[in-house]
Parts: C-alpha cells; structure tokens; sequence
C-alpha cells in the first residue's frame, strides 16, 4: 500500500488557546507529526486574542501537549519538531486590519486551512477579512459546531461563510464521523454481502443508538443551557450515525455520492407531530445522584446555574424513516449527561427464524444482534447462537459473540484519535468525513419540529438521577413496542 503524501499548508487554528485547541486539535496535530504525516514544510500559526509574549502562549501551547498526550507517546524529538513548526500571532478575529500580520505569515505557493474554534457568531467575520487580506482562493475553512441553534440560524452562518467560499472549500466537523468505527460502518456493510443483503426490513427488527456521558456541564452552563441535549447531540452525532446505518450504497466513495445518500435519508424522517410526541420523545434533566460512586449535584444545582431552568440534559426517540428500505423498522435513539456509564453504540437487532425449532424454553435467546460499540472500547460484536459444548447438554443453545475489538486484535497500532483523521483528511482535501449545508439544514429541519411541538404542549423535561439510564418514561417508550434498551442499557 502506498504511504499517505501529503501537501505542505500553512495551518492557522482560530481560538488557539481555547479548550478545544488545547485539549484535541495540538495533540491530534502533533500525532500527525510524529507519525510522519506532517509535510516538512507545514507551518501552524496559532492565533488568538491574547496579547503578550507569543513565547508565554507557546509555552501554554507545550504544557497542554504533555498533559494530553500520553507519557509513552512523548517523544521529545518528535516535540521539538512539531514546536519549530509554532508561530502565535494575537489578533482581533472582527478587525480587518489584523488580517495583514496573518497575510505575512502565509505562502502563496501552499493551501492555508483556516480552522475555526470559536463561536459560530464570528464565522462571518473571519471570512470576511481573509477575503479582504487576499487570502480566499487558497484557504480551505473548517467550521466546529455548533452551527447555529435552528434552521433559520444555521442558515445565515452557512450563508455568511458561503459569500466568500464555495462548499468544495468548506469542511464543517462532526468529530464522530472521524472515529475509526464509524468508518468502519461504510466497510462493513459494502464490502460484505453477509450484511448488506440482510440490511433491510426483511432481515432488521429495529436499531438502537445510544450515546451515554457520565460527566454532566463541565462549566459550559451558559452554552448548554441555551442549547440542551437535543441540539448538543441528536442534530448532529446521532443523526449522522443514523444516517451512515441506514443509507443506501453510494455509487462510489466521493464525497458528494456519500453525503447524497445521507441526504436522502434525512429527507425520508417521518415528521413527529405535537400529538405524538409525548408517545415516541422523552426529556429528562438529571437531579442529584451518584455517578462512579461519588455525589454529584442535579443540574439546577450546578455552578451559576439558573434553578428554574427546562432545559433537557436526556432525550431518549423513536425515528421512522419513509422509504422501501427501513418502513416498519423503528430506530431508538438515546443520549444523556449524568448517566450510569460512559458508552457509545449502535445495536442492529435482527429478525427471529420464521419457524422455531429447538426447545420452546429457548425461544428467548433467539435474537441476533451486530453491536458496533465507538467508546470506550471501539469494536463490533455479531451476537449467535450456537451448541453448548459436551455430551450431556443435547441440543441446547446458547448466545455468544463473534467479536472484534481493536485495541486487542491490532496490538501493533494505535487507534488514531477522530481529531487526526479529520485534520489531515482536510489537509488532503478530502471531503468525505465531513457535512454537507443541505444535511445541517434537513437535520435542524427535523429537530425544530421536536422543539416547536415541545413549545405547544408544554413539555417540561423528566427527571432522573444522576448515575442511571434516564427517566422511566424512556424505558416505557420502547416497552409499548415490546422491545427493551440491550443489555444493562
């Protein structure tokens, strides 16, 4: 196999000293470059507000890489190359004249990537004035979420980056489409017929997604509060999850026959109307608990936080989509902060025999299942049946997995943080990995209705405590369907 080759850029990272630059974009960055796949003539500038010495911020810059990257991963040769790579310039991100000092820094001859990890507000802004500095023909920009906070406000983002790019120069993040499972997804079911012929509502009685987090704010109460669980998680993650499970084949692997295949699958949601709502969505909001065997406060009990608040930390769904494909396959959708384990899955749920023909006591075991699991133990497990061994055990079965972890069955590599797939994807110019306009609108599209139909009914959030899998009305939500959350979920 061919090594990667990869173009020299000039990398500028927009809020350099923010958490998420210093807690994952430097340390994917400098994965990169100790494993070679770096240019030697990429240079990353990182800019920010903060005045002072840019030695003093380059120093913050070292100290959060050997906070974040593992010690076994720090090598100081590796270290000292990735820092002659630093520049720091302070800058204004809303004052044009900044933009010079930036221009200075940057080669004609090589791309500049211009990652924004700032407030979506400022997109505009910084669009703006690299076009006015000269810089837009060669500058790929990428867009952390959020992207606005509904459709109407996604939309004038979108817009306001549009004015000076085009969507082939765009490269807006969904970090979980970076991890190594989820690429995996796209193999699994093309490159083997065992499960596309069976991908279908013939062979799948329902899917589950889940995306558990233990740890509730982390001191982002005023973004949280504004946005809730539903547009922190489902509008995004979920929903593109959602998307790569229930696609169909693209017609080769660019970019756009990919994202036209989410598309379609966005398009065919069923709308959930006011009137069942309270049947197929569940919010909750933690209240105090215990969580890995320490108290934790409920969520109006958080650090400046606003007791009279609705907004939901949990939504457990029911999804339907419209199409020959998946019509009469629900897919259960649940995420929540605060609860009793840290766990990010799909579990596909596939169709019993259509006639029974061991032991009538066994009936229940019957159900195969394909767990794909993305955190914390990346891997995929096919769930069958097979004979208990021995001779006095006759025809009886039992459930076990074929399983495949990856940590364990490839020793020899590490699993590249979603972060470092993602970076040096847009330093390839690929845009695979990465989200459309049209399937941030369709998907806001569909999470507005939720939120507006919330608004007419008067629907408060449910509590539950933290340290457990949500409200109880989220269990009875997949119960009424004679169906239950897998395993201890």
């Amino acid at each position: 196999m061919p090594a990667i080759t990869v173009d020299a850029t000039t990398f500028a990272l927009f809020g350099a000293l923010g958490d998420l630059a210093l807690r994952k974009l430097f340390p994917a960055l400098y994965q990169l470059d100790r494993a070679g796949l770096l240019n030697s003539d990429t240079r990353i500038l990182a800019l920010s507000r903060d005045k002072g010495e840019p030695a003093t911020h380059l120093e913050r810059i070292d100290q959060a890489l050997r906070r974040y990257v593992p010690a076994a991963q720090l090598d100081e040769a590796a270290l000292g190359r990735f820092q002659a790579r630093l520049g720091y310039l302070t800058m204004d991100f809303r004052n044009a004249e900044d933009y010079a000092a930036l221009a200075e820094q940057v080669s004609p001859a090589m791309p500049l990537i211009a990652y924004f990890a700032t407030p979506a507000a400022v997109y505009g802004s910084i669009c703006e004035h690299l076009a006015g500095a000269g810089l837009a023909e060669q500058t790929r920009v990428v867009l952390e979420k959020p992207i606005g906070h509904d459709l109407e406000s996604s939309r004038l983002v979108n817009d306001s980056v549009a004015r000076f790019f085009p969507e082939t120069r765009i490269y807006r993040i969904d970090h979980y489409l970076g991890k190594e499972t989820v690429q995996n997804l796209i193999a699994l079911r093309f490159a083997n017929s065992l499960f596309e012929t069976q991908w279908n509502q013939h062979h799948i009685s329902h899917v589950e997604i889940t995306v558990a987090e233990t740890v509730g704010i982390e001191g982002r109460w005023g973004y949280f509060d504004q946005a809730g669980q539903l547009r922190d998680m489902i509008q995004n993650h979920l929903l593109q999850l959602l998307c790569l499970i229930a696609m169909d084949p693209p017609s080769d692997l660019t970019a756009d026959s990919i994202r036209d295949e989410k598309v379609k699958v966005l398009k065919a949601l069923a709308p959930i109307t006011p009137e069942r709502l309270s049947r197929q969505v569940v919010r909750g909001q933690y209240v105090g608990g215990a969580v890995g065997g320490k108290q934790v406060p409920g969520y109006l009990e958080e650090e400046n936080s606003n007791a009279e608040s609705s907004t939901e930390t949990f939504v457990a769904l029911r999804a339907d989509i419209c199409n020959w494909r998946w019509s009469g396959v629900p897919f259960y959708l649940r995420t929540g902060k605060r609860m009793a384990e840290k766990v990010s899955q799909i579990v596909i749920h596939f169709k019993e025999p259509p006639f029974y023909i061991f032991a009538p006591e066994q009936r229940s075991l019957i159900s195969n299942r394909l767990i794909i699991r993305l955190q914390p133990d990346e891997g995929i497990s096919l769930q069958v049946m097979t004979k208990e061994q021995g001779l006095d055990k006759g025809m009886h079965l039992r459930s076990g997995p074929l399983q495949l972890n990856f940590s364990e069955t490839y020793k020899s590599s590490r699993i590249p943080d979603a972060y470092e797939r993602l970076l040096l994807e847009v330093m390839q110019g690929n845009q695979n990995l990465f989200v459309r306009k049209d399937e941030i609108e369709y998907a806001w599209q569909w999470c507005d209705q939720l939120i507006d139909g919330w608004s007419r009914i008067g629907d408060s959030p449910k509590p539950y405590p933290a340290g457990s899998w949500g409200p109880v009305a989220s269990i009875a939500l997949i119960t009424r369907d004679g169906r239950s959350w897998y395993g201890d979920l």
